[in-house]
């Protein structure tokens, strides 16, 4: 496949103007919808403002190359246009850009096309090949220029030189995001600034189609010096041992000629052997705070997502198959086939909080973090456990001095001990960094002890340290928090049917399926002991709401999510159907400030009209399976499909379209 392949001549403009950056990706926009490959205008150009919010696609010398890989892409295909004049592209030298690419990448498993655009990427880099550009009177110029240098250009998949006494033998990685223009780039910089210094290099690239120019063991072993220019993470345990600098990926493009400099001179720590993907005395990279802690965030619940999910489903399939009228209280395990679905989906979802808090602390301090996090989020998820020591006469034992103390204020405290997910968020970030505190503390001791760190001192140190933490401070403080909730609920009861709803509805939906959420599932399977059957109806449509919510928004707002997001939306309506309210939570946890409050405000109005309506529910379960003892179930269906559809706006309305 040729570059002229996907330039589409209708999506070119050899004598274009733009007023802004924002003007100029707007008409780039409109030219490369003009070639017919985009099937959703809209979603497109949200991708593309997206794709420049994560960082400038003005590479320099007057060249932008924006690009975005989407579903709203139905054949792989390039506009460009020439700004006479230039345009303010907030370019990474800060000139302006005169010429401008605009790439679209379908998502789909074949990327060839990925490697022609990657190459006219490349290309650009040529400065005679620039100036012929923009100086085209014609588009049959413009094409045929192209086309003369894909002729004679290289393919990318082989960056690298060997240079006679070479100074310094660098081995190099580099990758973004979407791994189409600024990966390659960044590889033909390298190699360009490697050999105008005097230094043999190797360049492996990680694009969309994959990694190439793979680093070998020898190949590591014999280099003098590491550059990683990379937007996403990479293996970095290969490179133990070596001096090493680890950059963004346009500092790869911009600064090649001083990274080369600084591997001449040796200029970088040596990367530790137990150190992390990102260890920052390696890493030059300028990420922010909240950028930092949301990756950090993502990377558990991307993994806990599968869990979820998968158990959630095998959960509610066991519902389904079981009898509800042999044993309420046992429902879901009543006859063997839904016990069998149910013991595996339980196992399946009580995995979901301590893979959560695993792989946040895994993103912050690699697998020395895993063991610490999983720790802490299993202590979440169980809390204290209240243990009761006896003699072999079955006589209860009473501690004096730290026995007595630990008896009494561990495991001796009455009251809901279980954190749930906000505590395994927290136990996640605190098991992460208490790790990377290790890490530091344990620097200074010698080399022959490297081998311990991550095996022995970092696990049974940072164990201990969670442990205590969890049974000390986080656990007990939201028991607190849970009694305090659950006395106010009953002062509630004893006023207001409406304003309880409200308040039951809103606290299931806010942390989904965390300590608040169960505070009021509790107090709502304790009032039907007490004979009163609104409140777990309440209860119930309370998380309902969250998961269809965000479901239908999913379907008819989908310019507020991802694609990800989207995909599990149909997921999503089954879970909330089946009253499995932690359905939301990746929504939740990638967008707390809008859509708790969303979900809150639905699952609130739904909880209101309950009431309302006078719906009760006498089993201490929820879900379509248990719709047959609702009382009142025409209704009860109006106040849920009213809270989700509620939501479902307030997503609408809170959540920005974003570039996808």
């Amino acid at each position: 496949m040729r570059i002229t392949d996907l330039l589409d001549r209708r999506s070119i403009n050899v004598n274009g103007s733009a007023s802004s950056k924002e003007d100029a990706i707007n008409k780039m926009v409109d030219l490369m919808c003009a070639s017919g490959k985009i099937t959703d205008k809209d979603a497109y150009k949200a991708r593309v403002f997206a794709r420049e919010e994560e960082g400038s696609t003005g590479i320099g010398e007057g060249i932008a190359i924006p690009h975005a890989k989407c579903d709203a892409v139905s054949k792989p295909g390039l506009a460009a246009m020439v700004v006479k004049g230039g345009v303010d592209f907030a370019a990474l030298d800060d000139e302006p850009v005169e010429l401008i690419f605009l790439i679209a990448a379908p998502n789909t498993k074949e990327n060839v096309h990925l490697d022609v655009l990657g190459k006219l990427s490349v290309m650009m880099m040529d400065e005679d090949f620039q100036s012929k550009l923009k100086n085209a009177q014609s588009i049959d110029e413009f094409l045929k220029i192209i086309d003369d240098a894909d002729e004679e250009s290289k393919g990318i998949d082989s960056y690298g030189a060997e240079v006679e006494n070479a100074k310094c033998n660098i081995i190099a990685v580099t990758a973004c995001p979407t791994g189409i223009a600024h990966t390659y780039m960044a590889a033909e910089a390298l190699e360009k600034a490697a050999v105008e210094n005097g230094c043999s290099i190797k360049v492996e690239t990680r694009g969309s189609g994959g990694a190439k120019n793979v680093i070998t063991a020898d190949e590591i072993k014999a280099a003098d010096f590491v550059i990683v220019a990379c937007d996403v993470n990479v293996p970095m345990d290969r490179f133990a041992g070596k001096k090493l600098i680890k950059v963004q990926v346009s500092d790869g493009i911009s600064k090649a000629d001083q990274l080369v400099k600084r591997a001449i001179a040796g200029d970088a720590p040596v990367y530790s052997a137990s150190g992390s993907t990102e260890s920052e005395s390696a890493s030059d990279g300028k990420e922010g705070i909240g950028h930092s802690l949301y990756k950090h965030l993502m990377s558990g619940v991307s993994h806990m997502l599968p869990f979820v999910i998968g158990g959630g489903i095998l959960i509610a399939i066991a519902f389904l198959l079981d009898d509800f009228s042999i044993n309420p209280g046992n429902f879901g395990k009543n006859i063997p086939i839904a016990a069998f679905f149910k013991t595996i989906g339980e196992v399946a979802f009580g995995l979901m909080l301590p893979v959560l808090a695993g792989y946040i602390a895994y993103s912050i301090a690699d697998r020395p973090g895993l063991a610490v996090g999983f720790v802490g989020g299993m202590m979440a998820a169980s809390g204290n456990a209240v243990l009761s020591w006896v003699n072999g006469s079955g006589q209860e034992l009473s501690y004096s001095g730290l026995n007595g103390f630990i008896q009494n204020t561990v495991f001796g405290a009455s009251g809901n001990t279980v954190s749930g997910f906000l505590g395994a968020l927290v136990a996640g970030f605190v098991a992460g960094y208490i790790v990377l505190g290790l890490k530091a503390l344990f620097s200074k001791l010698p080399a022959s002890m490297d081998g311990i760190k991550p095996t022995l001192l970092f696990p049974v140190i940072g164990v201990f340290i969670m442990g205590t933490l969890m049974l000390l401070v986080f656990n007990p403080i939201i028991g607190v928090i849970n009694t305090g909730l659950a006395n106010l609920l009953n002062a509630m009861g004893s006023s207001s049917k409406i304003i309880l709803g409200i308040v039951l509805g809103a606290m299931m939906a806010i942390d989904m399926g965390g300590p608040i959420n169960k505070a009021a599932y509790v107090f709502g399977t304790m009032a039907i002991a007490n004979g009163n059957y609104d409140i777990m109806a309440a209860v119930m449509i309370g998380g309902m709401v969250p998961p269809i919510g965000i479901a239908l928004a999913t379907n008819f707002f989908g310019n507020r999510f991802t694609k990800a997001e989207r995909s599990s939306g149909i997921s999503n309506y089954v879970m909330g159907l089946c009253f499995i309210t932690e359905g939301a939570i990746p929504f939740a946890a990638a967008d707390p400030g809008r859509v708790i409050p969303a979900t809150a405000l639905g699952a609130a109005v739904a909880g209101a009209l309950s009431m309302a309506f006078n719906c009760t529910l006498m089993a201490p379960h929820g879900g379509v399976f248990v719709f047959a003892v609702v009382g009142n179930w025409p209704m009860y269906l109006v106040a849920l499909a009213a809270g989700s559809v509620i939501t479902m706006f307030m997503l609408a309305l809170l959540k920005k379209p974003i570039k996808d």
